[in-house]
């Protein structure tokens, strides 16, 4: 078999993280073949702050650092990486594209009652049919909305969200 190409790919889950090398590889018939090899596993506990939690993301960071360095280190050689991670969770980006603070945890209590205060100013049908997501009181909109509720300094002073 033949070695073609290499990726990296980082799992940033609720509680933990990993990075996990693919490899594609063609078989002596011609069909292809993917060898995945977790090269670094990490704790990911959000980090309580007052009454809220929130990803501490400069560990992250650092972690995602780690995990390439292993995976050079490993002898792969990346031709790109990727990272999985918080389907519904933002940072807010300043005007100059830098993070004005640690984003809010999913689990975090702020969204607590917002849901249904906002399917009650924009309808649940509506809501669907601009978003087609499951209704789970941490999505965006409502994390976004508890934020404007708050007036919140950081959502005043965003520029973008990522």
């Amino acid at each position: 078999m033949t070695k073609n190409s290499a990726v990296l790919a980082f799992d940033l889950g609720a509680s933990s993280g990993r990075a996990i090398v693919g490899e594609l590889y063609h078989l002596e018939d011609g069909l292809p073949a993917l060898r995945m090899t977790e090269v670094h596993r990490f704790d990911n506990t959000p980090v309580q702050v007052g009454k809220h939690h929130h990803w501490d993301v400069l560990r992250l960071l650092q972690e995602i650092k780690l995990g390439i360095r292993k995976a050079v280190q490993g002898g792969y050689h990346l031709g790109s990486f990727s990272i999985d991670t918080w389907g519904v969770d933002f940072g807010l980006l300043d005007r100059n594209g830098e993070l004005l603070g640690n984003p809010y945890h999913y689990r975090d209590p702020h969204t607590d009652g917002v849901m249904e205060e906002v399917m009650a100013k924009l309808g649940k049908e509506a809501i669907f049919e601009q978003s087609g997501l499951q209704f789970l009181s941490f999505n965006t909109i409502y994390q976004l909305y508890a934020m404007h509720k708050a007036d919140s300094v950081l959502l005043r002073e965003a520029e973008t969200l990522l």
